[in-house]
């Protein structure tokens, strides 16, 4: 055989070898992969990450949690011309092939062949993309773009091409924590999908590519090439005329960051959300697209924001300027844009704006903001420190200004035609020089009926410190604790015409260390009702009336307010609010009063959904009930049972006083026909008797009292308590109106004090007063009509029942209570004796 014959022969048998074994090699490499192939049916549920909202009761939004960004569109919310950009650039044959471009693959082997690069462009269609982004990780090896290609096909065997093209448009990165390209269209130019111009649809097309360092933002310019290609393709596909992309192209670059509209301010509230989310439903709550409506009311929310705010700065300005919050070396010529750049970093708290100082003298100081804008602070903007600013800075100070917004005149009736009018030049915002305050507060509000909580402020600055004030600080306070003892002496037989004895007395300990209360004024009163000594707040009557009723007993009756038993002192001085409390469990221990004595619970979470809008869980709380004291039963009234761990709170509404508590399992609540069947009845917390008096009391307390300054609001059911401890650390102010309760607390994070004659009355009420000035706006006065089983009667100033109803003051008592009506509870003879005496306290 001829040489070339035999050499031919072998060629042809190795060529067939090598092809076997290639064709071998790739269907064993094809089962392999084939056979770990994930279920593509699977993508027809798959659950993107979505963040987590919060909204106010009235669907406006709060906050928004989650490091992705996306909002999921239905493939028929993206324009056409918006899905043709993407076609041009990504894959203009995509709705022609079956899931692998056999052009691209050969050009993108060529390159290969004849390049020495080892990456090359082209071969991926949109559903290899989808497969690569939901399936296959991000290596690059043959392996991998196999599994990507038989995946590819695979899918489109099992979903359409609209299927497929949703979930890229929804998978795909756009930089700047932007998932899917609606949330791209909010970010970069605030608009929805069907608000962006040719343009805008050019440039959200060319991002995926390269998501980091060629989006509109990060770089301006190469994405306006991107864009630019993007136009120049859609108009050889047809998509688009040349005139239109002629027109695109000219279009400037205008991207720029657009956050979340936040429309509520209670970034305290929100974080409450946060965690209280993660408790319930796990910790991948940040990703499921949660939709969360809270209590919170946004008007109200406003209102306690301002209130803290300016209460906050009217102490700060009270106590003078101190000094600046640091110091830069600015280089001699480092310009406002150098000072700016060391502001980043460095938040806004309370609104103050974070500032340098560039220049200070003739009175005035000129100022960099963070973002290089420059500021002239005159003599006006610190009027309060009774000093120029150039007196108080210099140059390289880091201070605080607020912005101060023009009030824009509304257009008087009659004034014509606005547009005909020339228009007035606009008024620059003025800027006040401020600083920090050292002290903090907390305020909250709610709802007495069912524990709803419609406003919350945990500080002055959620950015500056996200500690809690409101619900995670415990603080002593003070004389705002007084109520819930007195209801507690009222209980045992006091009423508010009793007699108790203001003068010096002194205990000791069984180790010899004696005890010495005091009043705040320092001076004492002799015997006294005890409305006129919550109203003077008189501290040596409220720990004699804790002396009288026992420790143990009041500490069990006023946990019955849903204040914790174990943070009770046991000890007399629990009389003079030593107990650690937080503003929270203040409140909801005042909402007993005004709710007719019901232990409510405090909750902000009114209904939780998921993305599709199924209501996951909906809140059903316990609700006060006044009139569900009586239930049918025959012919006659049967009394529900107001027995409460061993206190007997009194007759129920409607029933005869001498008429005997009965289990209560005896008789079921009626419920007012007004009330839906599901609800929830709150348990009774106190006798609704001792309820009205304290209410009566407190609102002697605001009429002719500590609270005197809350008369501004013009409201006769205006009632509540101040409260401060010693050396001013705490100031309190609870109470409340119309159908709110509100409790309001100021002092220091380092336990300070606020200093000098910082009570209640000065720090905290003005903050109260500002906020229910909003809050009980419209809402009707608040009717406190004395119970069934009371008594009203006439006594003099010194306490004495008179026979005559009336003359002399009237109060109304609780109908056994009469009888005790005709002697002091202590004697003036006693009161001598019991100075000189010595008590054991524990």
């Amino acid at each position: 055989m001829p040489p070339f014959r035999r050499l031919l022969r072998w060629a042809v048998f190795a060529f067939a070898t090598v092809s076997l074994l290639g064709l071998l090699a790739l269907g064993t490499l094809y089962v392999v992969v084939s056979s770990r192939l994930p279920d593509v049916q699977s993508l027809r549920s798959v659950e993107l990450q979505e963040p987590l909202y919060v909204y106010a009761r009235d669907g406006r939004l709060m906050a928004v949690f989650g490091e992705t960004r996306r909002y999921p569109v239905d493939i028929a919310q993206v324009p056409e011309r918006l899905r043709q950009a993407f076609i041009a650039i990504e894959d203009n044959r995509f709705y022609q092939h079956h899931g692998v471009d056999y052009k691209g693959v050969a050009r993108a082997i060529w390159l290969l062949a004849t390049t020495d690069d080892k990456r090359v462009p082209g071969g991926s269609t949109i559903t290899q993309q989808v497969a690569r982004q939901f399936f296959l990780s991000s290596e690059y090896s043959y392996t991998r773009k196999l599994a990507e290609m038989l995946l590819a096909m695979k899918m489109e065997r099992e979903l359409s091409k609209d299927e497929i093209f949703q979930l890229y448009l929804n998978k795909s990165f756009f930089g700047n924590r932007a998932y899917g390209i609606a949330a791209a269209a909010e970010f970069y130019y605030g608009r929805t999908l069907d608000q962006l111009s040719l343009d805008e649809m050019a440039t959200l097309a060319a991002i995926p590519k390269f998501p980091s360092s060629g989006n509109p933002v990060s770089n301006p310019e190469r994405a306006r090439i991107r864009r630019d290609y993007v136009l120049q393709r859609m108009r050889e596909l047809g998509f688009i005329g040349r005139g239109e992309e002629i027109a695109a192209q000219a279009a400037p670059m205008h991207a720029s960051p657009h956050d979340i509209p936040i429309q509520v301010e209670a970034p305290y509230v929100a974080e409450m959300v946060r965690r209280e989310m993660i408790a319930r439903f796990g910790g991948d709550v940040l990703t499921r697209g949660y939709h969360v409506t809270t209590s919170i009311d946004p008007v109200l929310q406003a209102a306690a924001q301002k209130a803290v705010r300016d209460g906050l700065e009217l102490y700060s300005h009270r106590h003078g300027w101190r000094k600046v919050e640091r110091h830069f070396d600015l280089a001699a010529d480092e310009d406002a844009a150098g000072a700016s750049a060391r502001l980043q970093g460095i938040v806004a708290q309370g609104g103050l704006l974070p500032a340098i100082v560039l220049r200070s003298g003739d009175g005035s100081a000129e100022v960099a903001l963070a973002d290089g804008s420059t500021v002239v602070l005159g003599a006006d903007s610190s009027r309060w420190t009774g000093r120029t600013p150039a007196a108080l800075v210099q140059r390289g100070d880091l201070v605080r200004v607020r912005r101060i917004d023009p009030v824009v005149p509304a257009t008087p009736p009659g004034a014509g035609d606005p547009a005909a009018a020339p228009a007035a030049a606009p008024t620059p915002p003025r800027y006040q020089l401020e600083q920090l305050p050292q002290a903090q507060a907390a305020l909250v509000s709610l709802d007495p009926q069912d524990g709803a909580l419609r406003a919350l402020v945990g500080g002055f600055s959620f950015a500056g410190n996200k500690f809690n004030r409101a619900t995670q600080a415990r603080r002593q306070p003070g004389s705002s604790f007084k109520p819930f003892l007195y209801a507690a002496a009222m209980e045992r037989g006091f009423n508010p015409a009793s007699i108790v004895l203001d003068a010096p007395v002194v205990f000791k300990d069984r180790r010899g260390h004696e005890w010495r209360p005091q009043n705040d004024t320092g001076n004492f009163a002799g015997p006294m009702r005890l409305r006129e000594a919550l109203v003077q707040s008189r501290n040596l009557v409220s720990v004699r009336l804790l002396d009288a009723i026992g420790i143990d007993y009041a500490r069990k009756y006023i946990s019955h307010f849903g204040i914790d038993e174990e943070l009770l002192p046991p000890n007399l001085s629990m009389s003079l609010g030593t107990a650690s409390l937080p503003p929270l469990m203040i409140a909801r221990g005042y909402a007993t009063f005004p709710n007719g004595g019901f232990r409510i619970t405090p909750w902000f979470i009114d209904e939780v959904r998921d993305r599709d809008g199924k209501l996951l869980f909906k809140e059903k709380p316990a609700t006060a009930c006044p009139d569900c004291g009586v239930a049918a039963a025959g012919a006659g009234t049967v009394r529900a049972a107001n027995v409460v761990a061993g206190f007997d709170l009194g007759p129920g509404a409607g029933a005869p006083p001498a008429e005997a508590a009965r289990p209560a399992a005896a008789a079921p609540a009626a419920r007012p026909a007004a009330l839906p069947a599901d609800t929830v009845l709150a348990p009774r917390a106190i006798d609704a008797r001792v309820a009205y008096q304290l209410v009566s009391m407190m609102r002697d307390v605001v009429q002719r009292g500590t609270g005197t300054a809350a008369k501004v609001l013009g409201r006769e059911d205006v009632a509540g308590k101040t409260g401060s401890t010693n050396d001013h650390r705490d100031a309190w102010f609870s109470g409340f109106g119309g159908d709110i309760v509100t409790t309001v607390w100021v002092g220091r994070d380092d336990f300070r004090s606020l200093g000098y004659r910082e009570y209640g009355g000065k720090a905290a009420l003005p903050i109260w007063i500002d906020y229910m000035r909003v809050a009980l706006k419209d809402r009707p006065i608040a009717a406190n009509d004395p119970p069934e089983g009371m008594v009203k009667v006439a006594v003099s100033a010194g306490g004495e029942l008179l026979p005559d109803a009336g003359s002399g003051i009237a109060e109304w008592v609780k109908a056994e209570d009469l009888e005790r009506m005709e002697s002091y509870v202590e004697s003036a003879q006693d009161a001598q004796a019991q100075d000189e005496a010595a008590f054991d306290i524990f």
